[in-house]
């Protein structure tokens, strides 16, 4: 009786809640930059449908949340456009900072807006679309889509997952949410700690398959591109090279943390791209750093510039993924802040990564400084003591970077394979 009610009432309580925040999304559009795109594009979404899905054409519909999703989604996608080409992509996004910069990724053969999670929305996509399967990435548990997906028989997958104790899922008084978890037809986790704990409360249509982000750093690294401002200021591989530190995803908190030491050993280069780069940012990091930083769009323009600055900031998007090649020792950011970036696409080029406190959500964070290649701090006082060791034009920090170095990409390595294990096991055995 108590779980018949609890059906009775779930769906519309939680259908009422999604529809409730469409309508907060719509009022915040009027002041809020990223709710106006969101429900901009959600007015797309349904014309994007009509004039791009081939309803002849069997598609294979893949949602990643954010952009991070995406990449991680992104080696799978790739896979399955070479292997198996007869089927078209589908590829949806929740956030704006995910669709508006690959709205038009070309092995996608659609690419929109997530409809919101209302039952009359997910049906009309669902009757539009009517894929083959639904590969959902990492964290994305919307309920009537999994309940209707499973009601029409359309396998429906959850790759990269992890799973914590602290989630709804493993509480007592919201245990009940773990029934959205029984429409998966398959999860892959990226650990065996996620495996017990759902197969705790009972579900066990699990595989430990990794996380498909190393696959994608390793191949973002074979085909990494030459980026010849950077050569020119960091002048790696040359006899006047100076130990060089590149900050990926810098977070003001983060420059607090790292600019004092820079301030006192000029031996040293430094290469900041920034979160975000609106001019008032900029403004901001060039007057932290003087007269010795420059912008990559001033360089572009001047590359003499490069030759006296000891501080160069990439204000523009694309490059931080292959830019980690030109670097002696990484810091990654976020890590004092909402939480923390890809440590992965730093430290597959055999580079110690140094991160913030606020990661224990990531798994590599917490196995890349058991293998002796991730440094976790806490404090300005920890940055310096690491970059002490790490970072001083010595031999001794010179042969410290190197076998740090080499211990993080070993594990980047150890962890390679994951895309492959997912697609036998949909693919191919499944």
């Amino acid at each position: 009786m108590a779980e018949a009610c609890r059906q009775m009432l779930e769906r519309p309580l939680y259908s009422f809640g999604i529809s409730t925040y469409r309508v907060g999304v719509k009022v915040a559009s009027a002041k809020n930059a990223k709710a106006h795109k969101l429900i901009s594009g959600h007015k797309e979404i349904w014309d994007i449908l009509d004039k791009k899905i081939d309803p002849s054409a069997k598609y294979i519909w893949i949602h990643a949340a954010s952009l991070g999703e995406f990449e991680q989604g992104r080696p799978l996608i790739e896979k399955l456009k070479k292997e198996r080409p007869q089927y078209k992509i589908l590829l949806t996004f929740f956030s704006p900072s995910g669709y508006e910069v690959r709205k038009n990724y070309d092995l996608a053969d659609c690419v929109c807006y997530l409809p919101f999670d209302t039952p009359k929305r997910v049906r009309r996509f669902l009757y539009k679309v009517n894929p083959e399967c639904a590969i959902f990435v990492k964290y994305e548990f919307w309920r009537n889509y999994l309940e209707e997906l499973y009601r029409r028989h359309i396998p429906t997958y959850l790759i990269s997952a992890v799973f914590r104790p602290d989630q709804f899922f493993f509480k007592k008084r919201s245990a009940w949410y773990s029934y959205w978890l029984r429409w998966y037809t398959r999860i892959f986790v990226q650990n065996e700690d996620s495996r017990r704990l759902l197969a705790g409360i009972g579900v066990r249509n699990v595989d430990v398959c990794g996380d498909t982000r190393f696959d994608r750093v390793a191949d973002i690294r074979s085909k990494g591109r030459e980026i010849p401002l950077l050569q020119r200021f960091t002048r790696r591989g040359l006899p006047d090279h100076l130990p060089v530190m590149m900050v990926g995803s810098s977070w003001p908190a983060d420059e607090e943390v790292y600019s004092g030491w820079f301030e006192k050993h000029p031996d040293t280069r430094l290469v900041i791209a920034p979160h975000e780069f609106d001019a008032e940012r900029l403004r901001k990091i060039k007057a932290l750093f003087g007269s010795g930083c420059v912008l990559m769009s001033e360089a572009e323009k001047d590359p003499s510039l490069v030759d006296n600055a000891r501080v160069l900031v990439i204000d523009c998007f694309g490059l931080l993924s292959s830019a980690y090649a030109y670097c002696d020792v990484a810091y990654v950011g976020g890590g004092f802040g909402a939480g923390l970036h890809n440590i992965n696409e730093a430290a597959v080029y055999d580079v110690p990564v140094i991160y913030g406190p606020n990661n224990s959500k990531f798994i590599e964070a917490r196995e890349m400084a058991e293998a002796g290649g991730g440094f976790p701090i806490a404090s300005k006082e920890d940055f310096e003591k690491t970059a002490d060791m790490l970072m001083l034009n010595t031999d001794s920090s010179a042969e410290a970077r190197k076998e740090t170095g080499r211990k993080a990409g070993d594990y980047i390595r150890s962890k390679l394979g994951a895309t492959d294990k997912i697609y036998d096991i949909i693919f191919k055995k499944g």
